[in-house]
């Protein structure tokens, strides 16, 4: 690394820039509207992650929204470019890893077209399910809760959802 010396002390100068990742995480609960009826997107983290099912999760940048930052970890991890509607202000919750984290919940529908491209670093494989079955398939509970009130405010808006 390129650098100088002033006294004691050895200065570095950086030809790289990076983005600074903040303590806010953003979560894509992905749904489409089917024949079969309303479906959330699982999908699994690669083993070496976890190996557990989860919605679309990431971290918000510096100088980047939350907005923002979900439409990019959309893009990022499933491909998909095109989004028929965001719901915000679905679900908050805090969580600790080794730090504090606080994720903001999402719902994000796309169209029933769309082709989901795994980024293989992330995710093993996804899995279109029910309701019921993305409930048993997610692993952590502030995932299952935000689930549960995007469940609620698609019921209320009219929107059926298969049990």
């Amino acid at each position: 690394m390129p650098g100088y010396t002033r006294g004691n002390f050895k200065y570095y100068s950086l030809d790289f820039c990076f983005s600074m990742r903040l303590p806010i995480e953003v979560e894509a609960i992905l749904f489409r509207r089917s024949s079969k009826g309303m479906e959330y997107l699982a999908v699994k983290r690669v083993p070496e992650k976890g190996g557990f099912w989860q919605p679309i999760t990431g971290g918000v940048e510096e100088g980047e929204t939350k907005t923002e930052a979900l439409k990019r970890e959309v893009r990022e991890e499933t491909g998909i470019e095109n989004i028929v509607k965001i719901i915000e202000d679905v679900h908050y919750f805090e969580f600790s890893d080794p730090h504090l984290y606080k994720e903001y919940v999402f719902g994000v529908e796309i169209s029933s077209n769309e082709k989901i491209v795994l980024d293989e670093n992330e995710h093993s494989e996804f899995r279109w399910c029910s309701f019921q079955e993305a409930l048993r398939l997610l692993k952590w509970e502030g995932n299952k809760e935000g689930l549960r009130k995007l469940n609620r405010i698609l019921c209320i808006n009219g929107n059926r959802s298969v049990s």
